[in-house]
């Protein structure tokens, strides 16, 4: 039999369904979802175990027109991802039409020699009739090695969709242990889970002023073997006053709220109970300062 392994990255403008098929592909969490544009920070690589292929998804951030040099930061890493893979999947959603964004980063990726598969996602938020006329017009933004439709949240297609990312992956060996699901560092994925609590149900004006630093993540050393805890301290970082006062709502009871489903999303993934200490603090728009961009780790 022969095995194959590579790397494959989705692409798209910002909500366009790049996580939560990622997720799905990989058939538990790695990629944090929200309502919110622009979710995606960081390339988060996910790892499919096959018995004939280890496909390395890398879901990327949503590639837009930058307004900071976060954004800018952002699209740049969009492109160095998409250089460095075997095969790209461009996501666009069934349910809205094909816009100027879309067409746009059609256009840059059909300059590419990698074979890109046009992914129509979303398709449970949509009829048979807006499935066919989007398929149509998605097929005529360029010469895509397929077009498929999907939809990661009723698992339609999406085995098929494993198939032909793998189909395009060079014969090799894998790339990591088996049964390893993400090469992400802990702590960043703990930041990660943090920060989409906190993005869940905030005014829009929110979600790109919302980076969270990890302070301190350490085993309590005085409890016994069978009854351990894991403390962590994290920071979540704004740009104003203004927006301090809706990440803590009334007397902290929102940011309490943030700190309950986070820690319940970072015990599933570590497997450890968790105490978890939340903190916010305001960087003067940070997403412009280069300094402050760099002490968030972008």
């Amino acid at each position: 039999m022969v095995f194959r392994s590579g790397f494959a990255c989705f692409v798209g403008r910002p909500n366009a369904g790049k996580s939560t098929l990622t997720n799905a592909l990989i058939g538990q969490k790695v990629a944090i979802t929200s309502s919110r544009p622009q979710t995606t920070r960081h390339a988060v690589r996910g790892i499919v175990h096959r018995d004939d292929a280890q496909l390395v998804v890398v879901d990327t951030p949503g590639l837009h027109k930058p307004r900071t040099l976060l954004g800018q930061r952002l699209n740049d890493l969009v492109r160095e991802t998409y250089a460095n893979v075997d095969v790209i999947g461009l996501c666009i959603p069934a349910d809205e039409k094909v816009g100027p964004g879309d067409r746009f980063i059609a256009q840059e990726l059909s300059q590419l020699k990698t074979p890109v598969i046009a992914v129509v996602t979303k398709t449970d938020k949509a009829d048979k009739q807006q499935i066919g006329e989007q398929l149509l017009a998605v097929s005529q933004l360029a010469e895509w090695a397929e077009v498929i439709p999907v939809s990661a949240i009723s698992d339609y297609q999406v085995g098929l969709l494993s198939d032909l990312l793998v189909a395009r992956l060079p014969e090799g060996p894998a790339l990591y242990p088996d049964g390893e699901l993400t090469d992400e560092p802990e702590q960043t994925l703990v930041a990660e889970l943090i920060r989409e609590a906190a993005l869940e149900g905030v005014r829009d004006e929110l979600p790109h002023s919302i980076a969270v630093t990890i302070d301190e993540m350490n085993p309590r050393t005085e409890r016994p073997a069978d009854r351990p805890l894991l403390d962590i301290y994290a920071t979540l970082h704004v740009e104003r006053d203004s927006q301090k006062a809706i990440v803590l709502g009334s007397k902290g009871s929102r940011l309490k709220g943030v700190g309950t489903t986070a820690r319940r999303q970072i015990e599933v993934l570590l497997g450890t109970p968790v105490y978890l200490d939340l903190h916010v603090a305001v960087a003067k728009d940070w997403q412009r300062d280069p300094r402050q961009l760099r002490k968030l780790g972008f």
